[in-house]
């Protein structure tokens, strides 16, 4: 286990400090210069176009594929990854998180519009994709798409799950009967069984629980956030001057970046936001719109509810409480102590509820990919006593995920998602010119008043793609 803990926390090391930061910002401004700020040139269109109703009754809502991404962005990282963010890097982790946010919504747009224009028909006239798919499609490499699908199989299946789970269970450490021994694998069982429940149901199932859950789950903890930071409004603008200062010590960044604000902000942004590592695209493909540039707009949205919104609920809520991260011991318990010292015993049990909806939407969510990448790497449909043992292996390690240790699970669940990354943005920056060509044409049909309809013939890819024909 020691030998492990080194050769993770190396390799964490090095993508975090040479490799991914550069990538992941480089990318996200080229983006956002070449989109012309699609962030906020079409804000508004973002809004109008979330509620729109799929042509066929049975067909996944640009509204429930946003659903199911943020069910998977929104997560126990938007409460126990900003805690860890805050405590290990400072105040000034905040901005990193909301920069990355920010030009990661550009990023977000290209790998999602790329993901309905490649996307694959299902023999009911449904569709799925995802980068995996238009890896093959648009670069003719099944080994590098096979790459990346097994890469997000480790990370959502293994890595994230195990740390969603752990997470879960850490959240109860502050109530009396919790046993440091028998309490881990007590809720670790039980949230497997919940979660292999709606799993052997199908994804139509997980489709609506997600879409009904995250409204209801997002709503109420952004409330819950408002309260926190009226009742200590005071303390409000000398937290953001704080934040502000600190992320802007270049001198202590640089002297100390592995535990630098930069670092902490843009990796815990980015394990909660997930921009360019290439998830949300499976979603995004599964959806039934006019043009793929609306479910762009719709998963660039969901990079912003995820950390521009509720992470940043979380950060208020811990800073503006007064509770020094410094001396907390445990992610978790931090939170906690930062809420029951401002609303007293309700705080600890609405972040308890809290964690439990968001751990189950977030395992939901990441397993709902899993389907695409096996049918991918399977060249059709796996046979069904594959998929039950599939399922059967990915509620176990759930289980073992609440009761392993918490710094491995956050290395393994770093190492697996920037695996992803370095496959999937140098991929998004190679065909960002068909996505480009694609807002190009949604531009130029909403300047006429009409609803956007798509062509392939319009970025060159006639008879290359299977649906827009």
């Amino acid at each position: 286990m020691n030998a492990l803990m080194s050769l993770t926390d190396a390799l964490n090391s090095f993508l975090y400090t040479y490799v991914l930061v550069i990538l992941l910002i480089a990318a996200g401004i080229y983006f956002t210069v070449a989109t012309k700020g699609v962030q906020v040139r079409l804000f508004r269109e973002t809004l109008r176009v979330i509620m729109e109703k799929p042509s066929r009754e049975d067909s996944v809502s640009s509204f429930q594929a946003l659903m199911v991404s943020t069910a998977s962005r929104v997560g126990t990282g938007n409460i126990i990854g900003v805690a860890s963010a805050i405590m290990s890097g400072g105040y000034g982790a905040v901005l990193w998180m909301w920069l990355i946010a920010f030009i990661g919504g550009a990023s977000a747009f290209i790998e999602s519009t790329l993901a309905q224009i490649y996307k694959r028909r299902d023999r009911d006239g449904g569709s799925y994709g995802g980068p995996a798919y238009y890896i093959e499609a648009a670069l003719h490499s099944r080994t590098l798409g096979a790459a990346f699908a097994v890469a997000m199989i480790l990370t959502y299946a293994g890595g994230f799950n195990m740390l969603c789970s752990y997470n879960l269970q850490s959240t109860f450490k502050s109530y009396g009967f919790y046993s440091v021994t028998s309490s881990p694998v007590l809720i670790g069982a039980v949230t497997a069984l919940l979660v292999a429940y709606c799993l052997f149901g199908g994804g139509k199932r997980i489709v609506r629980a997600t879409s009904t859950i995250v409204p209801v789950m997002g709503c109420a903890y952004v409330l819950v956030a408002l309260l926190v930071v009226l009742l200590r409004i005071e303390v409000l603008p000398g937290v953001l001057a704080r934040i502000f200062r600190e992320a802007f010590d270049f001198r202590a960044i640089f002297g100390g970046f592995l535990g630098s604000c930069m670092m902490y902000g843009i990796k815990r942004g980015l394990y909660s936001n997930e921009a360019g590592v290439g998830s949300a695209p499976n979603a995004a493909a599964a959806a039934d719109v006019s043009h793929p540039v609306k479910q762009g707009l719709v998963q660039m949205l969901s990079v912003f509810i995820d950390t521009l919104l509720l992470c940043t609920c979380t950060a208020m809520m811990c800073l503006c409480s007064g509770v020094d991260p410094a001396g907390a011991e445990d992610n978790a318990l931090y939170v906690q102590d930062a809420l029951r010292s401002v609303l007293g015993g309700f705080g600890p049990a609405f972040l308890t509820v809290s964690m439990v909806l968001f751990a189950f939407t977030t395992l939901l969510g990441n397993l709902f990919y899993m389907d695409n990448l096996l049918i991918f790497l399977h060249r059709g449909t796996p046979p069904r006593r594959f998929m039950t043992g599939f399922r059967i292996a990915a509620a176990f390690l759930i289980f073992a995920g609440a009761c392993m240790k918490a710094s491995l699970l956050w290395n393994l669940s770093d190492i697996f998602m920037g695996f992803m990354a370095l496959i999937n943005i140098p991929v998004i920056v190679v065909l960002h010119r068909t996505a480009l060509g694609a807002l190009k044409d949604y531009c130029a049909q909403r300047r006429e008043g009409r609803n956007p309809v798509f062509s392939a013939e319009t970025v060159g890819l006639k008879g290359k793609v299977d649906f827009w024909q």
